[in-house]
């Protein structure tokens, strides 16, 4: 036989072969974050070869033969099925987070990400679908079906959120917890935060660390908030527009649109919000917009960028008495009224993060971020002007390594931020040109403030068995202001410049798998909260260099752990926080408060949530939940002049909460959502002697989507809110004092039964 011939024989059987000895090769990362996913299941179809990705997402598997079909499972993640009809590119699969399964979502707001049932710390999620369950006016309404976070909300400009007691006896805003919003901070540099400029819509999900987490983020006593923006998902563009209307001259109108590839994703949104308020003087209107995209450059390098602005003009009816609350909780506070007291601003903020792959086990991701805010606040007893801009930079690097012949890895990295401030007063002449609200009058103060903080940490993360993990973080925070007194025309100089004591924020956590899916965990960590400038100044308009930060431990075991073959999820949380220095607002007048270090609480509590998820027939998901939290929060050494309030209950915050809910789907057309929230009583002053009633609200909401041609959705939404019309304190003000002979002003009324419906299309490109 000729060689000739010999060849013609043997080329298919050499081809063929040359086939099915090929190898694919792949990574399969997280449609939302970009991270690699391991331990996924990957199975060819035709020949059932299967194979597993590494801790780098990488996985191989013989082709057998193309085209492929792989099928894709990972515990937490959608189901995937990808055809591949070419061997010349590694692929990239990218897997969607699953709703079924909340324990094994992976958390981001931690230095080395990890699932959430791993992690040895109390961190909440609230995702997209859970903000669904909110009227979508309303973002803080989420907070409170997180067990341990209690939202106290006057108005929609005037929210207070504490998160385990920490901060509940602020007077008008969050403070003592640190937020950012895709790495950039939210809170200032004295740590007020709010949360009002950023719309639901504009949100994919948000991540809550709940107690100190200092050792992370510097300071932050009560904890850590992360917002992330909503994404364009993979191979898909999208543009959508909703009208929303509701009880009290409510209008809504949002648009958005997002675009996705695999290597691009782009999202924008614009809202537009108006309502007339329960309450006299209630006036609110804020337009805000946002664009968030990213780009991955190359195969290790990925380009993101967001941007959000805020409009905002609200009135402030502000807080009443007791008999105004019970007989007329319309009006608004009588000098609010005459005043037609309001704010208004412009905010912003842009940031830039680039994330670069040095190797497969080591990584940086490093943000540049800008912010600032213009506002103008008329209220009764001065007319206030602020200007704000804020600067920083954040670095993290990430390290797989083996420690002591085991799996570890290593965060480390630092962070800088400064705020330039400038604040003026001036009178208030209202009481001289009646109806017309305020007048801007005669310069009372002029200064200026430059706040820094710097902040270097760390975290290790060591498996020490199969079961066993131990983490390790560490923090260490330089905090420094300066304060320009500009206004000569008084006898006052309030210049000066102060530097904290560099603060050490250790924490040590482990966990451990008692069985499958199942894990203890237990943490000790320190947190501390800076006091602001306005707290450092004396009576006499002095700095006070002897006030210090508070600091506080927490100590904390909890459970997580899936049931039911995971159709159910629990956590329970046992904590104990101990505050020192407590930082004490001293109202000397009425626009005015001294911060005093008067002593210690003690902040111990139980926190329970569980999820149920389950499809019980094809055209019917139930998922029931209910959450817990018992607080025994109390002073353990107080005294506030000559009065000892050592042994009092804390003000701000109630004993208990209890959320319960119920959320089904039917036919994937039709979503039906109701809530039960229960509040304990909640003491309004340091001395316990008067409390508010407990109260309940019950929420309900549907939502119906009807396919009018291919991609083109039509959506009805319709809702209420205090279903059984309950009257109640949606806000307190701990220990308001009433000037002149007038009672006290303690409580923000709820707003009473009101409704709410809308309509929204979509169309898919």
């Amino acid at each position: 036989m000729s060689l000739k011939i010999k060849l013609s024989i043997l080329f298919p059987f050499l081809f063929l072969g040359n086939i099915f000895g090929q190898i694919l090769e792949g990574t399969v990362l997280n449609s939302v974050t970009s991270q690699p996913i391991e331990n996924v299941t990957i199975l060819n179809l035709k020949s059932e070869a299967v194979a597993f990705s590494n801790t780098e997402g990488e996985f191989r598997i013989p082709a057998g033969g193309l085209p492929v079909t792989l099928k894709i499972t990972a515990i937490g993640f959608e189901e995937e099925q990808v055809v591949v009809n070419t061997l010349t590119d590694k692929i990239q699969i990218f897997l969607k987070t699953s709703t079924e399964l909340l324990s094994e979502v992976m958390i981001n707001s931690t230095l080395i990400p990890n699932q959430l049932r791993k992690l040895p710390a109390s961190v909440s999620v609230i995702s997209s679908a859970d903000l669904k369950r909110i009227d979508a006016i309303n973002l803080a309404q989420a907070f409170n079906n997180v067990p341990g976070v209690y939202v106290n909300q006057g108005a929609l400009n005037t929210t207070k959120l504490n998160i385990r007691g920490i901060g509940a006896r602020s007077q008008y805003s969050t403070n003592r917890i640190q937020a950012y919003f895709n790495g950039i901070p939210l809170s200032t540099a004295e740590g007020e935060l709010t949360l009002d400029d950023i719309d639901p819509e504009a949100l994919s999900r948000i991540e809550i660390i709940k107690g100190p987490a200092s050792s992370i983020y510097g300071a932050g006593l009560g904890g850590v908030i992360n917002l992330y923006a909503a994404e364009g998902e993979i191979d898909k563009t999208e543009a959508a527009g909703e009208l929303l209307f509701g009880s009290f001259g409510m209008s809504k109108k949002t648009i958005s649109a997002s675009h996705g590839t695999k290597t691009t994703s782009l999202f924008a949104n614009f809202s537009d919000l108006q309502t007339d308020g329960y309450r006299d003087n209630g006036q609110y209107n804020r337009k805000s917009g946002l664009i968030h995209g990213s780009l991955k450059t190359t195969e290790n390098n990925k380009l993101s960028f967001l941007a959000n602005f805020t409009r905002l003009k609200a009135f402030i009816p502000s807080s009443i008495n007791e008999s105004d609350f019970r007989n007329n909780p319309s009006i608004a506070a009588s000098n609010w009224a005459a005043s037609k007291g309001f704010e208004s601003y412009d905010s912003g903020l842009l940031g830039v993060s680039y994330d670069h792959k040095f190797s497969s086990y080591f990584t940086n991701t490093t943000s540049v971020y800008f912010s600032f805010r213009d506002a103008y606040e008329p209220r009764p007893f001065d007319i206030l002007k602020e200007e704000r801009i804020s600067a920083g930079v954040r670095t993290k690097f990430n390290l797989s390594a083996e420690l002591f012949d085991r799996p570890s890895k290593i965060s480390f990295g630092a962070e800088y931020y400064n705020e330039w401030y400038e604040i003026g007063t001036f009178e208030n002449l209202y009481r001289d040109f009646q109806d017309q609200g305020s007048v801007l009058g005669t310069r009372l103060s002029n200064n200026e403030q430059d706040r820094n903080y710097s902040n270097l940490f760390g975290q290790l993360n060591l498996e020490l068995n199969d079961k066993w993990g131990l983490e390790t973080g560490l923090n260490l925070n330089m905090t420094n202001y300066s304060l320009t007194d500009l206004f000569v025309q008084d006898d006052i100089d309030q210049s000066g410049d102060y530097g904290f004591n560099t603060i050490l924020s250790p924490r040590i956590a482990t966990t451990y798998e008692v069985s499958a899916n199942k894990n203890l965990y237990a943490s000790v960590s320190h947190g501390f909260s800076t006091p602001t400038v306005a707290e450092t100044l004396t009576p006499d308009g002095q700095l006070n260099t002897d006030l210090q930060p508070e600091t506080g431990i927490n100590y904390e075991i909890g459970f997580k752990g899936n049931w039911l073959n995971n159709s159910l999820y629990t956590e329970v949380a046992l904590y104990s926080i101990q505050i020192d220095d407590l930082l004490v607002a001293q109202r000397i007048a009425e626009d005015r408060y001294v911060g005093v270090n008067a002593g210690k609480t003690n902040h111990n509590g139980i926190e329970f949530f569980a999820g149920y998820k389950k499809r019980l027939m094809p055209e019917l998901i139930i998922n029931p939940y209910i959450n817990a939290s018992i607080n025994f929060f109390e002073f353990e050494e107080f005294l506030d002049r000559e009065s000892n309030f050592s042994g009092n209950k804390l003000p701000g915050v109630p004993g208990s909460t209890v959320n319960v809910g119920l959320d089904l789907n039917i036919w994937n057309k039709l979503d039906i959502y109701s809530n039960f929230f229960a509040v304990g009583e909640i003491p309004l002053n340091d001395a316990n002697s008067v409390f508010t009633n407990s109260y309940t609200l019950l929420n309900l909401k549907a939502i119906y989507t009807i396919d009018l041609i291919e991609d083109l959705n039509l959506n009805f939404t319709a809702g209420i809110n205090n279903l059984t019309n309950e009257k109640y304190a949606a806000s307190v003000l701990p220990n308001a004092v009433g000037f002149g002979g007038a009672a006290p002003r303690f409580y923000y009324p709820g707003n009473p039964r009101n409704y709410f419906g809308g309509v929204g299309l979509s169309y898919q490109f």
